[in-house]
C-alpha cells in the first residue's frame, strides 16, 4: 500500500511538472508582441529609455515596471517596449498620465513621468531563462515620443 501511493504521488508530481512546463514554454509567444502592434505618435520619433527599473515578481502582480521621463510639448506611444537579445521584444502599456513624482523619481522641470507596467509571469519566465539582469538593465526599455502638432 505504501508503494502505491508513492507510485501515484510520483506520477501527479510528474504530470504536474510536464503541464507546467508546456504553458511556460508557450508565453514567449503570446507575450513578444509586433512592431507593427506599437501605436506611434505622428512626427520627428524620439526615443527615451527609463529613469528607474524595478524588478520583484516575488512582491506580487505591479512590481516589475519602469519610470519614463517624457518632454512636455510631446505625446508618447503609449505602449513601450522590451528587447531582450536572444528571446525577443515584449511591449505593454503605459499607465498613469503626466504625473511629476512617481516611485522615488522626480521630472525635470518641463517633463512629465509615465510608468510601464511588464508582466509578472514574463519576468519570472525571463529570470528562469537567466535574463533577470538584462531585464534591469535601462538600455533595453524603449518609450517614443514625437512633438505635439500645433
Amino acid at each position: 500500500m505504501y508503494k502505491s501511493k508513492i507510485t501515484y504521488l510520483l506520477f501527479t508530481l510528474t504530470l504536474v511538472i510536464i503541464l507546467s512546463w508546456s504553458s511556460i514554454s508557450k508565453l514567449p509567444d503570446v507575450l513578444t508582441c509586433q512592431q507593427s502592434n506599437v501605436f506611434r505618435a505622428t512626427g520627428e520619433r524620439y526615443y527615451t529609455h527609463p529613469q528607474k527599473v524595478v524588478v520583484e515578481p516575488w512582491r506580487g502582480e505591479h512590481h516589475v515596471y519602469a519610470i519614463f521621463m517624457i518632454p512636455g510639448g510631446h505625446l508618447n506611444d503609449k505602449l513601450y517596449t522590451v528587447t531582450i537579445e536572444g528571446v525577443g521584444t515584449f511591449c505593454g502599456e503605459l499607465a498613469f498620465a503626466g504625473t511629476t513624482v512617481a516611485y522615488g523619481v522626480s521630472a525635470k522641470p518641463g517633463h512629465y513621468l509615465m510608468k510601464a507596467l511588464f508582466k509578472t509571469r514574463a519576468a519570472v519566465w525571463l529570470i528562469a531563462q537567466g535574463k533577470g539582469d538584462e531585464l534591469k538593465q535601462p538600455r533595453h526599455w524603449r518609450v517614443g515620443y514625437a512633438k505635439i502638432a500645433e
